[in-house]
C-alpha cells in the first residue's frame, strides 16, 4: 500500500530518558505512512525508554550524531521526557544536528520537552511553538512565541505539548513531512546576519 512518505527518510533523534511513547507512537505512525526511519543517538548500543520517572523498554540506536549529517534525511522527529533533550541539548554535535535541519528548510517535529532542542539550536526566534509549560519562558527568552495549544506548526516546525497531544502531533507531523523542504525559511535565514 502506498504511504504518504514512501521513500523518506525520517531521523528520529533521542537518548536515554525519551519519554517511551512519544518514541513509539509517532515511529509507527511514520513507519505505517511508508517513511524509513533511523534512531540517532549520542552513542552507539541502546536507549533507555521511560514511563515518566519509572524505565520502560530499550531501543536500538542505528546511528550516532557523529556519524550522520542532516543532509542524508528528508525530516527530523524529537520526542520528548525531561531527560532525554536535556541530554542532547548538552551535546554540540546532537544541537548542530538539529540546526542543520532548521538552516536547510527541512520540517521538523519535536513533542513535550523536545522543544528545548529547538532553543538550544536558537532556531525558534520568531517562530510560535508549543512545549512541556514548564519550557514557555525558555522559549521566549530565546525569541520565540509560546501558545498553549494541542499541536503548532509554524515555518515546518510542528510542536505538541505532552503524550495526550501525540494523535493532532502525528496527523500534522505527517502532513508537514509529506510536503517537504520549506524554502521560504532558508531564503529568511540567509538575509540574517550570523555574527553573534
Amino acid at each position: 500500500m502506498a504511504g504518504k512518505l514512501n521513500g523518506k527518510k525520517i531521523a528520529i533523534l533521542a537518548t536515554d530518558g525519551v519519554e517511551q511513547v512519544e518514541l513509539v507512537e509517532p515511529r509507527k505512525a511514520l513507519e505505517q505512512e511508508g517513511a524509513e526511519i533511523r534512531l540517532v543517538s549520542l552513542k552507539p548500543g541502546k536507549i533507555q525508554g521511560m514511563n515518566h520517572i519509572d524505565k520502560a523498554d530499550t531501543f536500538p540506536v542505528d546511528d550516532t550524531v557523529s556519524s550522520v549529517q542532516a543532509e542524508s534525511f528528508d525530516a527530523l522527529m524529537v520526542p520528548g521526557g525531561a531527560v532525554n533533550p536535556d541530554s542532547l541539548r548538552m551535546d554540540d554535535g546532537a544541537v548542530q544536528f538539529v540546526r542543520q535541519f532548521f538552516e536547510s528548510g527541512k520540517p521538523i517535529a519535536a513533542i513535550c520537552h523536545a522543544p528545548w532542542m529547538l532553543v538550544e539550536a536558537d532556531v525558534v526566534r520568531d517562530l510560535t511553538i508549543t512545549s512541556w509549560p514548564s519550557l514557555q519562558t525558555d522559549v521566549r527568552n530565546a525569541g520565540g512565541t509560546w501558545t498553549d495549544e494541542q499541536v503548532v506548526t509554524d515555518q515546518g516546525v510542528v510542536t505538541s505539548r505532552k503524550p495526550d497531544d501525540i494523535p493532532a502531533f502525528n496527523k500534522k507531523m505527517i502532513e508537514e513531512f509529506q510536503e517537504g523542504r520549506h524554502e521560504g525559511r532558508t531564503m529568511s535565514l540567509a538575509g540574517q546576519s550570523t555574527a553573534g
